[in-house]
C-alpha cells in the first residue's frame, strides 16, 4: 500500500506535509513516531504479560493534546475503567476459530473462554521520510493452546500536514490452518478507545454483554467537559451511528480549548465495504467490516473464511485534527485514500 498525500488548505495557502521521524526504543518495546519533532504516538509491543496484542498508544494531536484513554496503562482522574482491553489503536476480532481476540486481557478468567492472542513477532522495515513514516511489523495470531491460526503483516503509514495528523493502516492476515473462521460476531475490528472528553454525554447507565455473556456496566457519569458526537457519511449523527454502514465515521469533541476530530475511513478493497460502525458512546470507536450479522440485526451474513494459504487485507485511514473537520473535507480525503492500493 502506498500513502498518497492529500492537500490541506488554510488561509495561507497549501500546507507543506511534515517531517517524519521513527525511533526503534527497543529497550521499552516501541517505536516512537515523531512528526515535525513532536511526539505523535507509538506502536507499543510489550508482551503478553502486558497486553494480548500489539497497539499505537498513546495519540496525541499535532497540538501535544492525548486523544486516547489511558487506563489501565496510565490512568488519569475522572476516566472510566470498563473494558481493560480497550487500549490505544488496534485491530483484532472476537471469534477466530472459536477463540476470542477482542476481549482478551490479564483481566479475564482464561479458564472460562477461549482466548486468543496476537503476538509481536518482528520489525520487517522502518522508515523515516520528509513526508511520512513507513513501518511494517509481523504477529502471529495463535489460539489458546498456542496453535498458529493466522500470520500478519502490518504496514503503517504516518505521515501530518499542518494541524492534521495521518495514519493509514494495512493489515494482511494469512490463514495457516486448513480453515479459519471468523463468523459474524460484534466486537471487531479496528478501533481506538478515546479520551474521557471525547465520549458523548451518558444520559443512562448501560450494561455491555459479550459472546460468553460477561457483563460490563457502564455507568452514567458527570457530563462536565464531555463534548463527543459521532456524524457519519450519511449524515447519521451520535449513537445513532452504531450498526450504520458508512464510508467513514467522523468523531468531533473538545479538549480545554482544542477543537478535534478523529475521522476512521474505510476502504473499497475492503471485505464488507462499507463496513458496520461498532461505535459506542463511552469512547470506544471501532469499525466491523465481518459482523454483519450482529450488527445489522440479522438482515445479512457473511460469515466470513479464509482456507490455508488464503489472505485478506484490511485497510483503514484515520485522520486526527485540531479542528472539527466538515462532511466535504472528509470525503475528499476518502475519495483520495480510495485510490489507493
Amino acid at each position: 500500500m502506498a500513502a498518497t498525500a492529500f492537500s490541506v488548505f488554510a488561509a495561507g495557502g497549501l500546507v507543506q506535509a511534515q517531517k517524519v521521524d521513527l525511533v526503534n526504543n527497543e529497550k521499552e518495546k516501541k517505536v516512537e513516531v515523531k512528526i515535525d519533532g513532536k511526539a505523535f504516538t507509538s506502536y507499543f509491543y510489550p508482551g503478553e504479560d502486558v497486553l494480548k496484542k500489539a497497539v499505537l498508544y498513546p495519540v496525541q494531536t499535532a497540538k501535544g493534546t492525548l486523544i486516547t484513554r489511558g487506563w489501565p496503562l496510565d490512568p488519569r482522574p475522572g476516566e472510566r475503567v470498563d473494558h481493560p482491553h480497550h487500549v490505544g489503536i488496534w485491530l483484532n476480532y472476537e471469534d477466530v476459530n472459536g477463540n476470542d481476540y477482542w476481549n482478551n486481557s490479564n483481566a479475564v478468567d482464561h479458564a472460562k473462554r477461549a482466548y486468543g492472542t496476537i503476538i509481536h513477532t518482528g520489525i520487517k522495515s522502518m522508515k523515516s521520510g520528509k513526508d511520512k513514516g513507513e513501518l511494517t511489523v509481523t504477529a502471529d495470531w495463535k489460539d489458546k493452546n498456542g496453535v498458529l491460526t493466522l500470520k500478519e503483516t502490518t504496514t503503517y503509514h504516518f505521515s501530518g500536514k499542518g494541524d492534521q495528523r495521518i495514519i493509514d493502516r494495512s493489515t494482511t492476515l494469512t490463514a495457516v490452518l486448513d480453515e479459519v473462521a471468523m463468523p459474524d460476531i460484534k466486537d471487531g475490528m479496528f478501533a481506538i478507545r478515546v479520551a474521557r472528553e471525547l465520549e458523548l454525554p451518558s444520559n443512562k447507565p448501560e450494561i455491555f454483554t459479550d459472546a460468553s455473556g460477561i457483563a460490563t456496566k457502564v455507568p452514567v457519569m458527570n457530563n462536565e467537559g464531555i463534548t463527543g458526537n459521532y456524524r457519519n457519511s450519511n449524515g447519521v449523527e451520535g449513537e445513532a451511528v452504531w450498526g450504520k454502514r458508512a464510508i467513514w465515521c467522523n468523531l468531533t469533541g473538545k479538549i480545554k480549548d482544542e477543537n478535534i476530530s478523529v475521522a476512521m475511513i474505510d476502504h473499497p478493497k475492503n471485505v464488507g465495504y462499507p463496513a458496520y460502525w461498532h461505535a459506542r458512546g463511552y469512547g470506544l470507536f471501532a469499525v466491523n467490516p465481518l459482523g454483519m450479522k450482529a450488527l445489522s440485526d440479522g438482515k445479512e451474513t457473511l460469515n466470513f473464511k479464509l482456507k490455508k494459504g488464503e489472505s485478506t487485507t484490511f485497510r483503514y485511514r484515520l485522520v486526527i485534527a485540531s479542528e472539527h473537520l466538515k462532511d466535504e473535507a472528509i470525503n475528499a480525503m476518502a475519495a483520495d485514500y480510495a485510490k489507493t492500493k
